[in-house]
């Protein structure tokens, strides 16, 4: 009789078992890492309910989780080894940072027994480590504390504006007793001020010539199509912001402007006309070169809508609104009153079709891949030399099309892929990187192959860093080392790793190429030798801001 009292006591959870309860109750499928020795109590007999994706360096593991959780709107779990881990992983960490992202990155800290002794692999201070660049830090005081620490870092990764957080653990955490905190959840989504709203639009409705501006946030929150409706309504020409992210907006709507510059004076010639500018999910705006601003002395009203009080205080002149996407621009469409008697703006030209030529010019390799590119097909995209080419002969769908890094930082986009293909299963994935971005994570592609994930990854190979080769022209750096590039194979590289993989180097045999990647099942490469010649990334108004330009072929 006392034996069966026993078999039927309650089992106590350990610290492990209640954080995989955790994970569960946020919707956890998979965890994003790499193991290590630190890591192990948590990792062993692993449960069947949960896949653990395996990717072969941290960085890999942050992009991969980056683009899963920005493909399915949910907060990826990261688990890395030790500090070394978090330090490979700090790059796309920022990444995710400047993305919104939200994660719950967690990593193995020694055992506590020893911590005094600082041993092998301790990390003093850990919590401080990824500082500033995660929203919420910490190493749990007590072993019982880490489920509920890492219950409080998904909720706090989710609150807008989203992002990465982090949470340290003991390896001899995981074995001790532990409970399952209460599950609770935050209704994070806030309205603006209606009265602004309403102020915004009779100034939408009174102006001559509005123009918008549309940011990464409005496609991250899925709210692409009260965009469309707002433009719509509003007959206002839409410019995606400078170095967006995603595309907020349908590319061959006759609404949409094209890009801006991330150079101010440029910019202020693009946006020259209107009478009001509104700003839709981004700053006013990002920049990447100094110069002058007109827009910001010359009188032109710029409102901008976000959910990231700190993009709202840094904004130098204008009116900035406070609320989270999809309620600020439901607010507004309810608001703005009918604009029938405007003018719409004239739509942009169609560039003319690109020529065949050997070497490839890039142009050219778009234009095809466009043309070819499967319906449905999500393209996630790190070729910074090749993007003015692509956003002309490229043109997107809108909503859920592109992906790429908000940061600047290199190495993101290969692993987000293989993030995105697990999060659309069965769908299309074009990865469209450089030469130069694909070496920084090219540890990806057994990530994909492993998966067998439909992604099809293009290298623009132009045996260099094509955009370092433009700024050391505008920037009067004479041969400045580490630019070019030879002898990468990277039909070697994909092999090596398990990918099918065929260079293309004569334009006649791209379609063939793509097409038969395209149809492939699981991930394969296509490596394109594109012509080398420098391309203007952005033109700055400011006279001795390219000192060149007959240097400078587009």
């Amino acid at each position: 009789m006392q034996k069966d009292a026993m078999t039927m006591a309650k089992h106590t959870l350990t610290v492990r078992e209640a954080t995989l309860d955790v994970l569960r109750s946020f919707g956890v499928d998979r965890v994003f890492g790499n193991p290590g020795s630190t890591e192990l109590a948590f990792l062993h007999d692993w449960p069947d309910d949960i896949d653990y994706v395996l990717g072969l360096q941290e960085a890999c593991v942050v992009g991969m989780a980056d683009g899963y959780a920005q493909a399915t709107g949910r907060p990826a779990f990261v688990n890395l080894h030790s500090a070394a881990g978090l330090g490979h992983a700090l790059g796309n960490l920022f990444t995710a940072f400047r993305n919104k992202t939200p994660l719950v990155v967690t990593a193995g800290q020694q055992a506590r027994s020893i911590l005094a002794l600082r041993p092998y692999l301790f990390a003093e201070e850990a919590a401080q480590f990824p500082k500033p660049y995660v929203k919420w830090s910490v190493e749990p005081a007590r072993a019982e504390d880490v489920p509920a620490a890492i219950a409080k870092a998904f909720l706090i990764s989710m609150q807008h504006p989203r992002g990465p957080t982090f949470v340290s653990i003991p390896s001899d955490d995981w074995a001790r007793p532990g409970s399952v905190p209460e599950i609770r959840s935050i209704a994070g989504e806030f309205a603006p001020d209606i009265t602004a709203i309403e102020r915004l639009a009779a100034a939408i409705a009174k102006a001559d010539n509005p123009v918008f501006v549309v940011g990464p946030d409005v496609d991250r929150n899925g709210a692409v199509e009260q965009m469309v409706a707002i433009a719509e309504r509003a007959k206002a020409a839409v410019w995606a912001s400078p170095m967006s992210s995603r595309a907020s907006f349908p590319e061959r709507h006759p609404l949409f402007a094209g890009f801006l510059h991330a150079a101010p004076g440029a910019l202020a010639e693009a946006l020259r006309g209107a009478d009001l500018i509104v700003v839709f999910g981004a700053p006013v705006f990002t920049f990447h070169v100094e110069g002058y601003c007109d827009l910001f002395t010359n009188g032109t009203p710029i409102w901008q809508i976000t959910d990231d009080p700190t993009e709202a205080a840094t904004s130098p002149v204008g009116e900035s609104l406070i609320g989270t996407i999809p309620k600020s621009l439901t607010a507004l469409l309810s608001a703005l009153p009918d604009t029938t008697q405007r003018q719409a703006p004239a739509a942009r030209k169609a560039p003319p079709v690109p020529q065949a030529a050997t070497p490839i010019p890039p142009s050219f390799a778009l234009s095809r891949l466009s043309a070819l590119l499967p319906p449905a097909a999500i393209v996630v995209e790190e070729a910074p030399s090749h993007r003015p080419a692509i956003q002309t002969y490229f043109p997107m769908a809108g909503a859920d099309s592109f992906y790429t890094m908000s940061s600047g930082g290199l190495g993101y986009s290969l692993p987000a892929s293989v993030g995105v293909a697990l999060a659309r299963p069965g769908q299309r994935i074009i990865c469209l990187i450089g030469d130069g971005s694909a070496m920084y994570c090219v540890q990806g592609i057994w990530t994909a192959v492993q998966q067998r994930l439909p992604i099809t990854f293009v290298v623009m190979n132009n045996s260099g860093y094509g955009a370092m080769r433009f700024f050391s022209r505008i920037m009067q750096a004479e041969r400045p080392p580490g630019i070019d590039l030879p002898g990468l194979d990277f039909v070697s590289l994909a092999r090596g790793f398990g990918c099918p993989a065929q260079r293309v180097t004569e334009p006649g045999d791209l379609d063939r190429a793509l097409t038969d990647a395209f149809a492939h099942d699981g991930p394969c490469l296509v490596d394109i030798a594109v012509d080398e010649t420098v391309s203007i990334l952005f033109e700055e108004r400011k006279k001795d801001a390219i000192t060149s330009s007959k240097e400078i072929t587009p």
